[in-house]
């Protein structure tokens, strides 16, 4: 079955006790139960996974990048947290490795303090999904569906 990357950075494994006010009270299990839900409509198969850690995350968007050169995903929903507006390394990952990726943040960051109103990632995703809380990743895995078999 072809495959698709739900792929999260640093304290989103704390999502549901961390600042409900913003990010809401789902947890990531409950995002990694919506992710399946909605790959499985589209045939698909979730991938979850999560890391504090830059440099593994790295290593998994290389290995994606090559799962999509063999045909065996279709690329990455990627939520890279405080690293999507510090890593020059992620934005570097993904363009090498050719990764199709979506962009997603759970709270609207253009609203927050002023450091989240860039992205390094960005310029090298596919699409981006700002601001719908956690059903922005059904809404990633679904544009990122539809915008890889264009």
């Amino acid at each position: 079955m072809t495959s698709v990357l739900i792929l999260n950075g640093p304290n989103l494994n704390l999502l549901g006790t961390r600042r409900p006010e913003i990010y809401g009270s789902a947890t990531l299990a409950d995002v990694e139960e919506l992710c399946r839900q909605e790959a499985g409509k589209l045939g698909l198969d979730a991938v979850f996974r999560q890391s504090n850690h830059e440099g593994q995350l790295v290593d998994w968007i290389q290995e994606a990048g090559a799962e999509v050169k063999a045909g065996r995903c279709i690329g990455a929903v990627l939520n890279a947290g405080a690293y999507t507006h510090t890593s020059v390394a992620l934005h570097d990952a993904i363009e090498g490795a050719e990764l199709p990726v979506v962009e997603v943040h759970i709270s609207n960051v253009h609203r927050r303090e002023e450091f989240r109103h860039h992205s390094y990632l960005s310029p090298v995703a596919r699409g981006i999904v700002v601001g719908f809380g956690v059903y922005g990743y059904a809404l990633a895995v679904n544009g990122l569906y539809h915008a890889t078999r264009a």
